[in-house]
């Protein structure tokens, strides 16, 4: 699947005229939860060819207004790939966009080439801002708990859609930095041994080992610790202030610096 998957990101370049920077996995394979039926969610980066940032119409056509500054490329049922654009990307990294800081932070690569990458990595501390990527996961795991964990009988699975970006807000409230993006390792080290944590490890052990988790039984000590942990987050939430140091100039260096370094 890698070798196809690098098939496809080359013909991606190909086919609208562009560099990819670097691609890697998102979602359940990178969180370290997939099942065996998880699709691949391949995430990239990519920069255009020197004339399109230098044209009046940057991109644009008459048909294209206002322009695309992202692909999304429908392969199959199993292959799910989609990019930003690099001026979108670091517009979207000045803000400390989470799934962003995943995709740079991802252990499955699927290809990198130039700096770009590590240009960023270097930054991720500088741009981090606690109350906007707690809010993120906050209301992430709000939302996947309003829809898939209510009621007698649950989809089981969506436990770790919801217990993940609640772990990763715990992450940000106790340590004040990045969340790893590990699903296990957020576990080991917030969770003490006991019962839900046997019960989340078993979980666990189910889904990576291919068993259906479709519905079943709601698991309440998981729910009770869900619920109270969502009222906890958003008091603590509300206390944070957002204050950071514009990163504008140096992320218009990286700009420059990635389109020398890519076209010459």
């Amino acid at each position: 699947m890698e070798k196809h998957i690098q098939e496809v990101l080359k013909q991606i370049e190909i086919d609208h005229k562009i560099k990819i920077l670097f691609a890697c996995e998102s979602g359940s394979r990178a969180w370290g939860f997939p099942s065996k039926d998880s699709d691949y969610d391949v995430r990239f980066i990519y920069i255009h060819q020197k004339n399109w940032y230098l044209s009046i119409d940057r991109g644009r056509d008459v048909l294209e207004i206002p322009k695309h500054d992202s692909i999304s490329i429908p392969i199959d049922e199993l292959l799910d790939v989609s990019g930003w654009e690099l001026t979108k990307a670091l517009r979207l990294f000045r803000k400390s966009n989470p799934p962003l800081m995943e995709w740079l932070h991802s252990s499955i690569v699927y290809y990198e080439a130039f700096s770009t990458k590590e240009d960023l990595k270097s930054l991720a501390e500088k741009v981090f801002t606690p109350a906007s990527c707690l809010y993120h996961y906050l209301n992430m795991a709000k939302g996947n708990y309003r829809e898939y964990l209510q009621g007698d009988h649950v989809k089981i699975k969506k436990y770790f859609y919801v217990l993940r970006p609640i772990l990763a807000a715990k992450w940000i409230e106790k340590k004040n930095t990045l969340p790893p993006i590990e699903f296990q390792r957020l576990v080991e080290i917030l969770l003490p041994f006991g019962e839900l944590r046997k019960e989340i490890d078993i979980l666990l052990k189910r889904k990576i080992s291919g068993d259906e988790l479709d519905l079943e039984p709601r698991i309440d000590l998981i729910n009770h610790f869900i619920e109270k942990e969502l009222i906890y987050l958003e008091d603590y939430a509300r206390s944070l202030n957002e204050e950071m140091t514009d990163p504008t100039q140096n992320l218009n260096e990286i700009f420059r610096e990635t389109l020398e370094e890519v076209w010459g």
